[in-house]
């Protein structure tokens, strides 16, 4: 199992977006900059994030990108899913018998790991560098 550097940049800049100000727009530039990241590479990350319904873009001078109204509800999981898709956490074959041991520990391991993904939201991580700081 291995994500994608795409879905680290995700993870990071939708937590730098929540620090920086979830109400303002931030420059797709800066946030490269932030990630030492081109902004080419970034823009396709944000634009997968846009689809998703996390962000928002505003083109103009005052333009950029910022979190839309529900992102307290963002979780790692959502992140990841937006740019990875809904795929499996681990590369293992269905084709064995269903009472197969291996299979059942997998599919348990995987079910576990998505709850804990799907419950730590990226505004708990914020909280908790803010609270650090």
């Amino acid at each position: 199992m291995k994500y994608s550097k795409a879905t680290n940049y995700a993870l990071h800049t939708m937590l730098y977006l929540v620090n920086v100000t979830p109400e303002k727009h931030v420059g797709v530039q800066q946030l490269a900059t932030h990630q030492d990241v081109s902004t080419t590479y970034l823009s396709k990350i944000l634009t997968k994030l846009a689809k998703a319904g996390m962000v928002e873009s505003v083109s103009g001078a005052n333009g950029g990108y910022k979190l839309k109204p529900n992102w307290e509800d963002i979780s790692f999981l959502d992140i990841i899913q937006a740019i990875e898709g809904p795929t499996s956490l681990f590369d293992y074959c269905l084709h064995h018998d269903p009472n197969c041991l291996i299979q059942k520990v997998i599919v348990s391991a995987e079910e576990k790991m998505l709850d804990e993904l799907r419950n730590q939201k990226i505004v708990d991580i914020a909280k908790q560098m803010t609270g650090s700081q």
